[in-house]
């Protein structure tokens, strides 16, 4: 891969068909993740690396946990973080993925970050500033009073008009984004959804947009399992393990008749 996403934002300026496919490349690959339950947790343009012909790859699954698992606060760089992350919900999904998604579309087009928050703090304050405060279903949602406390005393901000904000992106790119940066997870679009929204309707096909089958970890919900047992499993698995001798015959032979 030629550089990633952060390199180019910062050396070049990408064209709208340009940055339509880069995004509906990432939502593809956050279908696949999503599909067994994996969330990435730390997108971000320097995580993305793209080739001289636009295609990409999501690297750096470090924090990548599966859906099942509690989570920590301690995810994705702070201005791709979602706000659900920041208000210590300790059951977030797939949909944290979808906001940093949104948040990286935008800084492709405006080549700087959408929510350059300092701190946690400044970080809510800046997606408040252009979302508005939440509904009452959302605070519901809050598991931290402090949390609450903090956005109940921010004093009362209207949403701005995104179509107006992003006027640079065509309508159906900011009606995206608008779907993306929901505040309530709940009513945020996955991927798969958002890769059926009009806006890649030159790209999308179904049939083009995997998902893997679900991988069932026989050790995921026992946490009683010792370091030997995990060996031995392994050990087991090698043992039992029969390669395709047709195969590896096949290409031994080609490889002769080359020669």
């Amino acid at each position: 891969m030629g550089a990633d996403l952060g390199a180019i934002i910062e050396t070049q300026s990408l064209s709208d068909e340009q940055i339509r496919f880069l995004v509906y490349q990432i939502l593809r690959g956050l279908k696949y993740m999503h599909s067994i339950g994996l969330i990435h947790r730390d997108l971000k343009p320097a995580n993305i690396a793209v080739n001289e012909d636009c295609e990409l790859k999501i690297l750096d699954f470090g924090l990548a946990r599966q859906k099942q698992e509690e989570m920590t606060g301690y995810v994705a760089t702070r201005w791709y973080r979602a706000p659900e992350v920041m208000l210590n919900w300790m059951h977030y999904n797939e949909s944290v993925d979808v906001w940093s998604v949104a948040c990286i579309m935008a800084e492709l087009r405006n080549r700087a970050p959408l929510f350059k928050g300092g701190n946690h703090i400044h970080q809510i304050q800046l997606i408040l500033n252009l979302l508005g405060k939440p509904d009452e279903e959302f605070m519901k949602k809050i598991n931290s009073p402090e949390a609450c406390g903090f956005i109940r005393d921010i004093s009362k901000c209207e949403p701005q008009n995104l179509y107006t904000y992003f006027s640079s992106f065509s309508s159906d790119a900011v009606d995206l984004l608008q779907k993306m940066l929901h505040l309530d997870p709940d009513r945020r679009l996955t991927a798969a959804q958002a890769l059926a929204h009009r806006y890649f309707a030159t790209y999308h096909d179904e049939s083009d947009e995997p998902i893997a089958e679900r991988f069932d970890d026989p050790f995921q919900d026992d946490s009683n399992v010792s370091l030997d047992q995990l060996k031995e499993a392994v050990w087991n698995t090698l043992e039992n393990f029969v390669p395709n001798l047709n195969s590896l015959h096949l290409c031994a032979s080609e490889e002769t008749n080359a020669a």
